[in-house]
């Protein structure tokens, strides 16, 4: 594998495209870490620390934010929108046949549906934001933490606006980052950034079971 990588390095448009790739992927892991505004960071921190956080009802979608969901950073719902938008669009191509007919029109008709396709994610970011937001004002996104409720200490009409806002536009980055990937670096940039979170989170979550163990026995 390092004899793979130190070819590919050698070649010079392929070494662009690998240093591309990797810059995007760390951008995409700084946001995975910036909390939005409105929310308590060391609250946030301190159900995250709690062992009850990992058995809540996000822990499939954080895994797939790269840790990003239950942290409530910019980047919190991560690619889940995007994947939404995709299979109900595919779904959608055999009941609608405008959209059969835009799929068999080639080049052109792919980027229509494509088109429809992030305006369809932003809608669902917009909802699933929202739904984000009311969940961590209530409490409920971290089941049993003594601080849970305090998590959004302000909850003002401007500042659920504001953080649904952010993560919207967190979302619209995530999807611009990915196409990038796509457009310039190597591979799909959605299953790379797929690929990512969920190493990320495998990997973050890993010393933290084994701390557990650790304490149990």
């Amino acid at each position: 594998m390092l004899t793979a990588f130190a070819r590919a390095f050698r070649t010079p448009d392929l070494r662009k495209k690998l240093l591309f790739t990797l810059a995007i992927i760390v951008v995409y892991r700084v946001g995975t870490h910036v909390p939005i505004p409105g929310v308590d960071y060391r609250n946030v921190q301190t159900c995250i620390d709690n062992a009850q956080a990992n058995q809540g009802l996000f822990g499939l979608v954080n895994m797939f934010s790269g840790g990003a969901l239950l942290q409530i950073t910019i980047f919190a719902l991560g690619i889940m929108p995007y994947i939404t938008a995709s299979i109900i669009l595919q779904l959608l191509t055999v009941v609608i046949p405008r959209l059969e007919a835009l799929k068999k029109e080639g080049q052109a008709g792919t980027a229509k549906i494509t088109q429809y396709t992030r305006y369809l994610t932003i809608a669902l970011a917009i909802l699933q934001g929202t739904g984000l937001v009311a969940t961590a004002r209530s409490g409920a996104l971290f089941q049993g933490c003594p601080v849970a409720s305090q998590i959004v200490p302000d909850q003002s009409i401007f500042v659920t606006i504001t953080m649904v806002i952010t993560m919207t536009a967190g979302t619209a980055a995530v999807m611009w980052l990915g196409e990038l990937i796509t457009d310039r670096g190597i591979g799909n940039g959605m299953s790379i950034l797929m690929f990512i979170s969920i190493a990320a989170t495998s990997a973050s979550s890993s010393p933290t079971a084994a701390s557990a163990t650790a304490c149990r026995s």
